[in-house]
């Protein structure tokens, strides 16, 4: 879990755009929170309630924090064993006699 101080963020409200009518067109409940760090974005206006959206965004940083943090581990390379190989050679020929077959004869 990453810590989030409240010194490295910097909170913004605004007005929601979209459907909701007289309320939501006078109302500042739209939030948008950036991380000035790492310079991560996020935003809510989701909801009509701007504490409830700063909640959200808060998650919603809190996610991408620990996205960003995640160390993806290395991919070990494996070798293809000498029967599988001669397995899918014999595939291979399988597959050209029977095109073979197929064609018309000249």
């Amino acid at each position: 879990m990453v810590e989030i101080n409240e010194a490295d963020i910097q909170v913004e409200f605004y007005r929601g755009s979209g459907p909701g009518g007289q309320h939501r067109n006078t109302t500042d409940s739209a939030v948008r929170i950036r991380h000035l760090p790492t310079g991560i974005v996020v935003h809510a206006s989701e909801s009509r309630s701007q504490a409830r959206n700063r909640d959200v965004a808060l998650e919603r940083l809190q996610a991408a924090l620990e996205r960003r943090s995640r160390v993806v581990k290395k991919r070990i390379a494996t070798r293809v064993s000498k029967a599988q190989k001669e397995k899918r050679l014999a595939e291979k020929r399988m597959t050209a006699v029977r095109k073979r077959l197929r064609r018309p004869e000249e």
